[in-house]
């Protein structure tokens, strides 16, 4: 059986990336990261998901953020996270600095200390406009890097890369996933907020698909 590296955050895009894996037969190994995000709920989700599925989940921490990503508004709590959709000016606040090379590269690791040949990661085409590092040009370059790296030949993977969120969420509704097992609210809340720009991209993406979110919001 095959075997493969997931970055699984908790959210809608790699819970959906997971079940798409699983339904391929492959052997999935999940990575996650603490970097001190306000919605640490969706490592909560992701735990509790891996461990009903039966998977090896490790979780990482990255100690001291602000020191390392700045002020962006998804670690710092000064910077309150911008409502709206992600094409609005306001919503680059919310972009990590190299968070998905930093992410990738600790998976890659993972995958030669483990014999993985692949590392998968949930980027898909509604984050392009925003976040370089989920653009096909910053894939490829990670895969060159893999290949420098180490000689064992690692590949890295973005299965949903050409996908927008709504065409995510197909693939997922196709499967019958339960998507009240995923957090994707920005904000630190009991409930999503439905107004910052992952809420709103995800109720898009439910209508898109003339389904209904099964999460209470605010």
């Amino acid at each position: 059986m095959k075997k493969i590296t997931l970055i699984y955050s908790g959210g809608s895009d790699s819970f959906t990336l997971l079940h798409h894996a699983l339904s391929q037969g492959l052997d999935v190994d999940c990575i996650s990261f603490g970097y001190g995000q306000k919605h640490i709920k969706e490592l909560e989700y992701a735990k509790e998901n891996c461990k009903e599925l039966n998977l090896n989940h490790t979780l990482i921490d990255i100690g001291d953020p602000l020191s390392i990503f700045g002020s962006t508004s998804l670690v710092d709590v000064d910077n309150k996270i911008p409502h709206g959709s992600y094409k609005e000016e306001s919503m680059k606040s919310t972009i990590v600095p190299n968070r998905n090379m930093i992410f990738i590269s600790y998976a890659i690791a993972y995958s030669i200390a483990n014999n993985i040949s692949e590392v998968w990661y949930g980027a898909h085409a509604g984050d392009h406009f925003i976040y370089p590092d989920c653009r096909p040009a910053f894939l490829d370059s990670m895969n060159q890097a893999a290949g420098l790296c180490d000689p064992s030949e690692v590949s890295v993977m973005a299965p949903f890369i050409n996908l927008n969120k709504g065409e995510i969420f197909r693939v997922g509704l196709d499967l019958n996933l339960d998507y009240s097992k995923t957090w994707t609210c920005y904000e630190g809340l009991d409930n999503p907020c439905g107004k910052c720009g992952s809420c709103v991209e995800r109720l898009e993406a439910f209508a898109d698909n003339k389904s209904s979110d099964p999460l209470v919001y605010s």
